[in-house]
């Protein structure tokens, strides 16, 4: 009786653990993605970059004037310099954080957002960003996102 309750409380224990972990991580999985858009925000490309792997991925899924999808690639470092220059219009993409899933090292986050530039609403969709944890802490290494004009949600 002794024995099954010592390795009840254990386990217990062990699950308890587990859990505060994926607590823990999941948070700085927030943290590392929300210092992205406060940089956008701040126009600071070096906290931008700060969160990036050094070989990230930059796609977008857009429909032609047909409706006809493709995947198009954009280059990290044009999007560092746009954040970079300065522009009389704050950059503020509002996010909701959707699904956060991970299994050890990688995680993948779907985040529904609308942007504005200053109060002028631009575009919304959502963006799926692809994570590793790194000795420096959660960096991203690929955002995809989409574009629309309508039919917004989140954010």
């Amino acid at each position: 009786m002794k024995t099954r309750i010592i390795i009840g409380a254990l386990l217990g224990l062990f699950l308890f653990s587990t859990s505060i972990k994926a607590q823990v991580d999941k948070q700085a999985i927030k943290d590392a993605i929300m210092t992205m858009f406060d940089g956008m925000r701040a126009g600071d490309s070096a906290m931008v970059h700060s969160v990036f792997s050094d070989q990230v991925v930059f796609q977008r899924v857009q429909e032609n004037s047909q409706g006809i999808a493709r995947v198009v690639s954009s280059d990290f470092s044009s999007f560092l310099k746009s954040i970079g220059t300065p522009h009389d219009q704050v950059w503020d993409e509002r996010i909701e954080f959707g699904t956060i899933e991970f299994d050890g090292k990688m995680a993948s986050v779907w985040t529904p957002f609308k942007f504005y530039r200053g109060d002028q609403f631009s575009h919304c969709g959502v963006n799926v960003f692809k994570l590793y944890k790194s000795e420096e802490g959660w960096k991203i290494f690929h955002l995809v996102d989409t574009s629309r004009n309508e039919n917004c949600v989140g954010g």
